[in-house]
């Protein structure tokens, strides 16, 4: 039961979460099924995870279930069901051809206070010698019960607890999507403005002064190619992080290589012996590090910058340095402008980690953020 509840709590992403309940339940009440559905208010299920069934025989079995029979009863009823043969119940509707056959049942709803978040199943309890002819279950025990009530309890905290985390990431994702939309609006409709203009004043010197045309057209092209770099940041911003699938080194020198290509300053990345660290730092990493590259590409004048993540001791220091004009931090605080570092300094404590800023006027600007591992 403890290795089951620490196996819940570890994850932070509602699928796992319903992945690893299923696969704990059957394991610990030793069942040869086991699935958990989360219900929609349209009859039917959001989310429905097996376990003890293979990928050929759940495609097999077809579309998601609906909300009735025993299903409906676990949604509906505060009871565990505990049936020898649910084949027998009353209330039992069938199932596709394709399903596995099975006997004793036992299921009880997930419950977050009044509301019933999920509903969780399991059926044929395994016998410790089945006899060979053996066609019925050798059914679930009251303890088998007590122990499924228990872990659906810590279950509906971990249910809880990762919506809440995918729901914060949403707002984390909106409040990005948001001020890239502002810095969007600011940069690039500003230069398509000044390209307007340019490119009317050179349609007016055109016949009198061809000369003068000539250099308001050469301004037009450079305005477009700064509008051109402007709008490839944003749309590499806006793209998703891929963490998930490449990891944060590779998600990391990927952005630092687009962003080399679209800026007139130099990009680098260097990495050394960095290893895995828990998703929501190497989330916060990624996320400081896109930032301190913002503030240094867009507004610092820089013709160089680096970008450095290091382990260090269980963790890691990620490092973004700048050769631009550089600022005086504790100016910037008094003033409470530069919104960015605000943004980077909650990031990292977030993460459980600290952030340091140096920099001076004339003297570029390291922004460093570093966490302790997990």
């Amino acid at each position: 039961m403890s290795t089951a509840l620490l196996a819940m709590s570890r994850h932070l992403e509602v699928r796992d979460v319903l992945k690893t309940i299923v696969a704990s339940a059957r394991e610990l009440l030793d069942a040869e099924y086991a699935a958990l559905g989360v219900p929609d208010d349209h009859g039917g299920f959001a989310q429905f995870v097996v376990d003890g069934v293979s990928d050929e025989q759940w495609k097999a079995i077809g579309p998601l279930p609906r909300q009735h029979g025993i299903l409906a009863a676990m949604l509906h009823e505060e009871k565990a069901e505990r049936l020898a043969d649910v084949r027998k119940d009353p209330r039992f509707e069938g199932w596709p051809s394709a399903h596995p056959t099975m006997s004793d049942f036992l299921g009880l709803p997930v419950r977050d206070g009044e509301e019933t978040i999920a509903a969780l199943f399991l059926a044929n309890k395994r016998c410790p010698e089945p006899p060979s002819s053996r066609t019925e279950g050798c059914g679930f025990t009251e303890e088998d019960e007590e122990l499924l009530a228990i872990l659906a309890q810590h279950a509906a905290i971990a249910l809880t607890n990762a919506r809440l985390y995918e729901r914060s990431r949403e707002l984390t994702i909106a409040e990005e999507r948001s001020r890239l939309a502002h810095e969007l609006h600011d940069a690039v409709s500003q230069k398509l403005f000044s390209l307007r203009l340019t490119a009317q004043a050179a349609a007016a010197l055109v016949d009198r002064d061809p000369a003068r045309a000539k250099g308001e057209l050469q301004q037009v092209a450079a305005l477009a190619a700064e509008a051109a770099d402007e709008l490839r940041a944003a749309v590499v911003e806006l793209r998703p992080a891929a963490l998930d699938e490449d990891g944060l080194v590779n998600t990391l020198r990927t952005h630092v290589q687009v962003l080399d290509r679209a800026h007139s300053a130099k990009v680098t990345f260097d990495t050394s012996g960095i290893r895995a660290l828990p998703a929501a730092q190497e989330e916060a990493l990624l996320r400081v590090a896109q930032e301190a590259l913002h503030n240094a590409l867009r507004h610092s004048g820089a013709d160089r910058v680096e970008v450095d993540l290091a382990r260090r001791g269980q963790g890691a220091v990620l490092s973004v340095t700048d050769d631009g004009k550089g600022f005086e931090p504790r100016a910037v605080r008094r003033a409470g402008r530069h919104l960015g570092l605000v943004s980077m300094r909650a990031r990292a404590s977030g993460a459980g980690g600290r952030l340091t800023v140096e920099s001076a006027p004339g003297r570029g600007t390291t922004i460093e953020m570093e966490v302790p591992g997990g």
